[in-house]
C-alpha cells in the first residue's frame, strides 16, 4: 500500500476530502491542472475557485442547504469554515468574496505538512490505482482525456448536463435613480405605513439589508427586454453538447421561450418591493447580489446565459439602471459531466467495483456548492479508514441531508439526475404530519442535527 492518497482535482469537494485525510496525519497527494491548463469556465489559480454564483445559499435551518452546512459546520468543515470567515452580506444566505474564498483555502492547504500540491494534469489513473487509493474530484468539467478514462474503468458512457453562470457588474455604473437596495418582503410598504415613514425606513436600512440592488421595470421596459431576449443570438452548441439543460441553471434566454411572462413568475418576480418612485409595485424586478467584499461588484441573480457577449451589452444594459453598466464577467455556458453513480458508486462515493477508488462533487451528480463541499469530506473520512485498514465505513444517517444526499446518489436510478440539498430526500417525520411546511422543515432539522456525528 502507498504511504499517501491521492486526489485528482483542486476544486471544493477535492479541497475538504484532502483537509479531512490530513487531520488524520495521513499524507496526502493532491493534482490540480491550474495554472497549467485552464477549462472553459475557470480563470483563476487557486484552489477551490468558485465559477458560478458566489452564493453557498440559504442559512436558515429551514432550508434543507442550511441545514447542510449547519451539520458541515458541526463535523469541522474547512471549506464552511473559510466561507463563514470569508462572508459578505447576502441577507439570509451565505455569500463569499470569491477571491479571499479561493485565496485562504490554497495557503490554508499549502501550508499543510501533510499535503502535497501537484500542479498538473492529470490523464492516466490506471497506475496510481495500483496499490493506493485514489480520490477522483475532478468536478463537473472534467478534461476529455481524463474523462475517457473513468468511463473506461465504470464501464458506461457518461451523462452530460449544462451550466450556466449569470455575469458580473461594477457597482459604480448602477444607475441609485432607478436602482434601490433592499431584501425581499422588507422593501414593501406596511398596510399601517405613512408614504413619508416608509420612505425614511428604506433611506436608513440596515447594511445587511443592502446585500441586494433592485431593478424594477414597468410592462413596457420589461416586454421590450423580453422580446430581446427571446430574439437575440446565443453561442452556438455543438450537436454532441445538445442535450438536456439542468433546470437548477437554465440559461435565461431559454426560460423567456417558454413564455411572455415566465420570468415575472421566476427570477423577475416582482412579490415583495414597491417601487420608491411610485410607491407601486413594479411589473417585474432584477436583482443583483454584491458579489465581492467591498461591494465593488454585483451579480444578476438568475441571468445564468448562454447568450453572446456582445448580446448580453446590448440587451442586459436594457433594464433601467443597468444603462452604462460595465460587466467585470460576462457570463458563459459549459458542460457538465457526472456518472450514472445511482449504479456505479456506494453511500461512501466508494465504486462499488474497485474499493480504492472513490468520486467526489459534481462528478457524482450531487448539484451544488456545499452538496459538494459534503461529498469531499464522505469521501475523504471514508479513503482515511480504508488508508488505515480500519475497515470500518462512514456512513452518515438518512435522517442528515449529508446522508439523504450519500443515499439519494447510491440508489438505483433509471431517470438518475443531479441533485440539491432539499427536504425532499429525508425520511418523512413519524406521527402526524405537520401541515405547517416551516414547522415541518424545523422539526426534520432538529431531528437531523441529533444524527451529525463520525
Amino acid at each position: 500500500m502507498k504511504d499517501y492518497i491521492t486526489i485528482i482535482g483542486g476544486g471544493l469537494a477535492g479541497c475538504e476530502a484532502a483537509y479531512q485525510i490530513a487531520k488524520q496525519k495521513i499524507k496526502v497527494k493532491l493534482y490540480e491542472m491550474k495554472p497549467q491548463k485552464y477549462s472553459p469556465a475557470h480563470s483563476n489559480s487557486n484552489l477551490a475557485e468558485i465559477v458560478c454564483s458566489n452564493s453557498f445559499k440559504s442559512n436558515l435551518l429551514t432550508n434543507a442547504c442550511g441545514l447542510l452546512k449547519e451539520e458541515l459546520r458541526r463535523l469541522d468543515s474547512l471549506l464552511i469554515c473559510i466561507a463563514d470567515e470569508t462572508r459578505v452580506p447576502a441577507g439570509q444566505a451565505l455569500a463569499v468574496d470569491r477571491e479571499a474564498f479561493s485565496q485562504k483555502v490554497t495557503d490554508e492547504l499549502e501550508k499543510n505538512p501533510y499535503i502535497e500540491m501537484i500542479k498538473e494534469e492529470v490523464t492516466d489513473i490506471k497506475e496510481m490505482l495500483k496499490d493506493g487509493i485514489v480520490i477522483v474530484a475532478t468536478g463537473p468539467l472534467t478534461s476529455s482525456p481524463l474523462a475517457n478514462q473513468i468511463q473506461e474503468l465504470t464501464g458506461q458512457d457518461k451523462l452530460y448536463f449544462y451550466d450556466a453562470a449569470a455575469p458580473i457588474v461594477q457597482k459604480d455604473n448602477i444607475d441609485f435613480m432607478v436602482a434601490f437596495y433592499g431584501d425581499r418582503y422588507c422593501q414593501e410598504k406596511k398596510k399601517n405605513e405613512t408614504e413619508e415613514q416608509w420612505r425614511q425606513r428604506l433611506a436608513t436600512q440596515k447594511i445587511e439589508e443592502q446585500s441586494y440592488i433592485n431593478l424594477p421595470m414597468n410592462q413596457e421596459e420589461y416586454e421590450a427586454f423580453w422580446k430581446a431576449l427571446v430574439e437575440a443570438e446565443v453561442v452556438t452548441l455543438h450537436d454532441f453538447e445538445k442535450k438536456e439543460i439542468f433546470e437548477g441553471c437554465m440559461p435565461i434566454e431559454i426560460m423567456a421561450k417558454r413564455g411572455r411572462d415566465t420570468l415575472r413568475f421566476g427570477p423577475l418576480k416582482p412579490v415583495g418591493f414597491d417601487d420608491p418612485r411610485t410607491a407601486q409595485r413594479p411589473y417585474a424586478i432584477v436583482q443583483l447580489r454584491q458579489d465581492d467584499k467591498q461591494a465593488s461588484l454585483y451579480n444578476l441573480v438568475g441571468f445564468q446565459t448562454n447568450l453572446k457577449y456582445g448580446e448580453q451589452k446590448r440587451i442586459f444594459r436594457m433594464i433601467p439602471g443597468l444603462e452604462q453598466a460595465e460587466f467585470v464577467k460576462y457570463g458563459v455556458m459549459h458542460r457538465n459531466t457526472y456518472i450514472n453513480s445511482s449504479e456505479l458508486l456506494d453511500e461512501t462515493y466508494r465504486l462499488k467495483n474497485m474499493p480504492n477508488l472513490y468520486f467526489a462533487g459534481q462528478i457524482t451528480g450531487v448539484e451544488g456548492y456545499v452538496e459538494s463541499i459534503s461529498s469531499g469530506l464522505v469521501a475523504g473520512l471514508n479513503a482515511s479508514h480504508d488508508f488505515g485498514g480500519e475497515g470500518k465505513r462512514c456512513v452518515f444517517s438518512e435522517y442528515t441531508v449529508i446522508g439523504a444526499l450519500a443515499n439519494y446518489i447510491s440508489t438505483p436510478n433509471t431517470k438518475f439526475q443531479p441533485m440539491n440539498a432539499n427536504f425532499g430526500i429525508l425520511p418523512e417525520l413519524e406521527g402526524n404530519k405537520i401541515r405547517d411546511k416551516k414547522e415541518r422543515y424545523q422539526k426534520l432539522a432538529e431531528r437531523s442535527l441529533q444524527y451529525v456525528k463520525v
